[in-house]
């Protein structure tokens, strides 16, 4: 039985882990709240880590409010960055395993083709670059890690841009949505899935990897989808990110090559339509 501790329990991951855990009976799970597991407190880590022994550590725990950051950058760095060196730190100390999900966000956006483990990082928001300075923090400390970066998660869980369209189109009859960021909407399942089966596999091929769901889309694409899908009948503007806009500045392009994930663990990655699809047959709202 390999031994897991999964932090951020409420998370959209986290919860689609749980979801899927039982076709995984090599695995022996413990989820852990921020209130019984706070990454910003380097003592509640050591406590945890002291009354169990976990083999891998999977860092659900984020600070993920990307125009929050900007006024509060304080937090964003002490969870995504402060809060996962914690992590490292005592994952070394017990010889744990740590699994860290990250995101497209550490890049600029600048690049036309999708961008793979090699690129250069550089975020545009502070919760792009708390989130890479986590990253650092981990490639620092740890030799056993897998950083996984992932982008446009979506899920029946937490707050995603699939429950935000489904909310705001009971509201009226058109929407705005923005056509000039393109992106990989993840099925958060999916990626679930990815990283119980790295673990239960238990190989050594740590390090960097991205993972999202094959093919891309912009926002009004990904809108579009989704209401053609549910035969929902709506007015969906195309508009401009300079119309719409937020604190946080985001990268116009954040396709991720999930190539070398593919590739190392021989999966077979779907495309992001099928599996919304998937998701929309499952998840009925109307």
């Amino acid at each position: 039985m390999i031994s897991v501790l999964v932090t951020g329990k409420d998370s959209q991951l986290a919860q689609c882990i749980k979801e899927i855990e039982a076709n995984f009976p090599e695995v022996s799970i413990q989820y852990c709240s921020s209130k019984t597991l706070d990454i910003t407190d380097l003592q509640s880590i050591k406590n945890t880590f002291r009354e169990n022994h976990f083999e891998y550590c999977i860092n659900c725990a984020a600070y993920t409010h990307v125009d929050k950051a900007e006024s509060d950058p304080e937090k964003a760095y002490a969870v995504n960055a402060e809060g996962v060196a914690n992590l490292a730190s005592v994952c070394k100390q017990y010889h744990t395993t740590l699994m860290h999900i990250s995101t497209d966000y550490v890049f600029d956006g600048k690049k036309q083709k999708p961008y793979t483990e090699a690129d250069k990082t550089n975020p545009i928001n502070v919760y792009g670059k708390s989130k890479r300075a986590g990253e650092l923090e981990i490639i620092k400390t740890l030799h056993k890690y897998f950083i996984i970066r992932t982008s446009w998660l979506y899920s029946e869980y937490g707050n995603n841009f699939v429950k935000t369209m489904l909310s705001v189109s009971k509201e009226g009859d058109q929407i705005n949505v923005v056509n000039d960021q393109a992106g990989s909407p993840t099925y958060a399942l999916d990626l679930a899935d990815v990283v119980l089966k790295i673990i239960r596999r238990d190989t050594k091929l740590y390090g960097l990897y991205h993972f999202s769901n094959s093919g891309v889309c912009t926002w009004f694409d990904f809108a579009t989808e989704i209401f053609k899908h549910l035969k929902v009948s709506i007015n969906i503007k195309k508009i401009s990110t300079s119309n719409y806009p937020t604190l946080a500045k985001r990268p116009a392009y954040g396709v991720l090559d999930s190539t070398k994930m593919a590739n190392t663990f021989q999966l077979n990655i779907p495309h992001w339509r099928e599996r919304l699809n998937q998701f929309l047959l499952t998840y009925r709202v109307f």
